[in-house]
């Protein structure tokens, strides 16, 4: 037993780190962005994430499609079914360009009105629609990175994708620098120009994860309604779970917001800090929803379930001692973003705050991921809607608007909704229901 568990804690760790990396490496590329366009000014830098912020809530709605590509492949990777493995892949690249010429043209057509209903200025908006128009034109681009990238970790092959961001990132900031300032002989296109280093880095990162692909694919005379079936029933609640937790974290903001503009840069900086900590446990979910997933499609369920144990063992270590660092050293870690000293005490209390939550987050994150392995996403969905909308929101509506309480009350009402949805998973995942689910028959 001993042997076979250090086997499934090598199997986690080899799926995990490249994923972790990968997660990384995603949101260099648009912090790259901002950084490389700071020298134009503030309106820029705006401009910037407007549109990215734009784009992030489009993907948003399509996340489903790579989750249901991760499951739907692990699972039939696992019962050996190749050539299934083959066309699903073939029939999930094909939705995938329908959905993502879909959100190109909503993009193109809604854009100006969106950036209006966000509240922007007219010089913003001004700045960020010619940049923004360009980001929704390469969006095929970014959902084909997407789904590749959970094709291939479906198969358990992590890595790839992991030296595609990698490249896409390098080649990013080789072009997007002379491309917005004019240097080497290149135009000075300012946000055009790192709208253009988006689309040849992206695009070549796909061209590289489609030719690293090209033993996988296999051309299916008919559509396949059973494989598409398969990933609407995986994937719709993914996607209804997103949209559901990012209605709640806006209105949740607005809260935050009434506490005045040092509070919410204490929350906006204590966030961006917290975020690190979910780079191991989005690798650990990712590896238990691979591992889980082949291992169902085996029916090696017993082997599912120290999948499952090994994987929210090393992501609760990982997370735990990230919550150690925030708990002891929040100034230093707050002093690295700014040197306001009213950010940094309110800041102080946040990172306490999330210390205490990195356990209950770990666990849930890990218990979600086997949970989609097994192909349970819709009880996902309702988990995350009953802990934010059921709990997080509620008792932040109460603490602040309400009773006018202390902000941390406010910031207290995030550990009560992580810690509903952890028990939640938690009693689902004993009940075993998961191992009646067939999402393919």
């Amino acid at each position: 037993m001993a042997s076979r568990i250090a086997q499934i804690r090598k199997s986690v760790l080899t799926l995990a780190l490249p994923v972790t990396v990968s997660s990384l490496l995603q949101r260099t590329e648009g912090i790259a962005a901002v950084f490389l366009v700071g020298g134009l000014g503030a309106t820029s830098i705006a401009a910037v994430g407007l549109g990215q912020l734009l784009a992030f809530m489009s993907t948003t709605l399509v996340s489903g499609l790579s989750v249901g590509a991760n499951v739907l492949i692990a699972q039939l990777s696992g019962a050996r079914r190749t050539k299934d493995v083959g066309e699903a892949a073939t029939h999930l690249l094909g939705l995938a360009a329908i959905v993502s010429c879909a959100l190109m043209i909503v993009g193109l057509c809604l854009n100006r009105l969106t950036m209006e209903l966000l509240g922007a200025e007219h010089h913003v908006i001004a700045l960020a629609l010619p940049y923004s128009n360009l980001i929704f034109q390469i969006i095929p681009f970014t959902i084909f990175l997407q789904v590749l990238s959970s094709i291939m970790q479906g198969t358990g092959n992590t890595k790839t994708p992991m030296y595609a961001l990698i490249a896409v990132n390098l080649l990013y900031l080789t072009i997007a620098y002379p491309l917005i300032y004019g240097r080497w002989g290149l135009p000075a296109w300012g946000l055009t120009g790192a709208a253009v280093a988006t689309g040849i880095a992206e695009g070549m990162g796909v061209a590289y994860l489609l030719w690293a692909n090209r033993t996988l694919f296999r051309k299916s005379l008919k559509p396949r309604h059973d494989l598409m079936r398969s990933t609407w029933q995986i994937g719709a609640p993914v996607s209804g779970e997103r949209m559901f937790q990012q209605a709640g974290i806006i209105l949740y903001t607005k809260i935050v917001l009434l506490y005045g503009t040092v509070t919410y840069a204490a929350h906006q900086v204590g966030l961006s800090i917290e975020s690190l900590s979910f780079l191991p446990g989005y690798g650990f979910a990712i590896a238990a929803a691979t591992m889980v997933g082949q291992s169902i499609g085996a029916g090696k369920y017993v082997r599912a379930k120290l999948e499952n144990w090994e994987a929210n063992r090393l992501a609760t270590i990982a997370m735990a001692s990230m919550g150690v660092l925030f708990f002891f050293f929040p100034y230093m870690l707050l002093r690295a973003f700014t040197n306001d000293e009213a950010v940094v005490e309110l800041g102080t209390v946040f990172l306490r705050i999330v210390a205490v939550l990195q356990v209950p987050l770990a666990l849930t994150m890990v218990l979600a991921g086997s949970l989609r392995g097994a192909g349970d996403t819709r009880f996902i969905m309702w988990a995350t809607t009953i802990g934010m909308w059921g709990v997080r929101v509620p008792l932040a509506v109460i603490a602040g608007p309400w009773l006018a309480l202390d902000v941390l009350y406010v910031w207290g009402a995030m550990i009560a909704d992580w810690t509903v949805r952890m028990a939640l998973l938690l009693w689902r995942y004993r009940s075993e229901r998961w191992k009646t689910i067939r999402v393919f028959r």
